[in-house]
């Protein structure tokens, strides 16, 4: 029986989004943003030398047909990505009004959000007091730091201090609808941040606003501050039943890779594995080699977004592409007769781009199991209905199969 396998390489947009005039980084338009494209032609050019040289190399997602996808998505150039195409390629876009994380994730497992989120206005203060006010209740602070948008490293260099010396939360929030808190591991304690993101979650939800997310760190004020890798989102559960959920009440099994959990609310999942992106491939891996037959794997590598998009690092995104490419045959040894891997992303972050926000963008669409097919642009939720034809269960929704 046939397997699937929805891999999201976190914000590996191919630009050209048809709406992308509506959407801003700060006050310029997200028109004219190519993450991959103009992470290529940096490389081409020789600025993005850290840590690697020379033009962008992806023989692996090249030969899928990444280069093939961008042409029906822009006409930038991708210098390095012209290999022929060997497996099915295309391009998708997303209708729902958002460009983060639930938005795109949601679309592409069948469900586009039929809401406008929430966001926070970038001044100070960005909260309401009220909210401020049941944060420190809930926690048992006496208040609050930041109350701002902010870079997640840079708030808790700005605040760590304070926050040792208070006890009190640093609360932030970006261009996403987020709302964000960090905190000392050890100073505040993770259980305790954790309980009061949960606690909170509830009345951010009902706002509309997508995610809490706890952010906690460690280190001193000496040596400074450094994040950890407990981060967890709570994240509003979906509207409606998701591919996952279309898996499982059909007795499938369903595994989550990375934040998958987090962003579908442990909704229709059996299992979740977590870690770093080096983590998480080798968790890939295993499950790709434990799973049974008809089983659905959800996988997301976020750290393309996190931690180079998001801080504008074109070398660091070039080589976390490279080092995810020479890691794809891993994958490939691992899959059976009938396996479908799909890989694709959820938006943008354009790391040429201003601002330091998401970028709305179309997006690859990638598979290995079928061979050469060519699909065209397709929709984000057509990748669900696909996966759902694959595996040979109903879907539901506005998608189509594109197989």
């Amino acid at each position: 029986m046939a397997r699937a396998f929805l891999i999201v390489m976190d914000s590996v947009g191919l630009g050209g989004a048809p709406d992308a005039d509506k959407f801003f980084n700060g006050e310029r338009p997200d028109t004219g943003a190519n993450t991959i494209a103009h992470i290529a032609q940096a490389c081409a050019e020789g600025r993005a030398e850290d840590g690697r040289s020379g033009p962008l190399h992806l023989p692996n997602l090249d030969a899928l047909g990444l280069g093939a996808a961008m042409a029906h998505a822009t006409s930038d150039p991708a210098p390095g990505l012209e290999a022929m195409p060997e497996g099915l390629y295309g391009v998708a876009a997303e209708i729902s009004p958002g460009k983060d994380t639930p938005s795109g994730h949601w679309e592409l497992a069948g469900v586009p959000v039929p809401w406008d989120w929430h966001y926070f206005p970038d001044e100070q203060p960005s909260f309401p007091q009220d909210l401020m006010d049941l944060a420190a209740k809930l926690c048992g602070a006496g208040g609050t730091l930041a109350n701002c948008h902010a870079s997640g490293t840079e708030v808790i260099k700005a605040f760590g201090a304070e926050h040792i010396e208070t006890g009190w939360p640093i609360c932030y929030t970006s261009a996403d609808s987020v709302f964000q808190i960090a905190a000392h591991e050890e100073h505040f304690g993770l259980e305790r941040l954790l309980k009061l993101c949960e606690d909170l979650a509830p009345t951010l939800h009902a706002m509309k606003i997508g995610r809490v997310i706890a952010r906690p760190f460690i280190g001193t004020v000496e040596e400074g501050f450094t994040r950890t890798g407990n981060r967890h989102d709570y994240a509003i559960a979906p509207p409606s039943p998701t591919i996952c959920d279309w898996a499982k009440s059909t007795g499938r099994a369903t595994y989550a890779i990375g934040k998958i959990g987090d962003i579908f609310s442990m909704q229709g999942l059996d299992e979740v594995r977590k870690g770093t992106d080096h983590v998480l491939f080798d968790h890939l891996c295993d499950v790709m080699e434990e799973a049974p037959d008809g089983s659905f794997t959800f996988a997301n590598f976020v750290e393309f977004d996190s931690l180079y998009g998001h801080r504008r690092d074109v070398s660091g995104y070039a080589r976390h592409l490279e080092w995810f490419d020479a890691q794809m045959p891993r994958l490939f040894e691992r899959a059976r007769e009938g396996d479908l891997l799909i890989f694709t992303a959820d938006h943008g972050n354009d790391p040429t781009w201003s601002g330091t926000d998401h970028t709305r963008e179309q997006v690859p669409v990638l598979g290995y199991g079928l061979g050469l097919k060519p699909i065209g642009p397709v929709a984000f939720s057509d990748v669900a209905a696909s996966i759902a034809d694959h595996l040979g269960i109903e879907a539901e929704g506005p998608g189509r199969s594109f197989l």
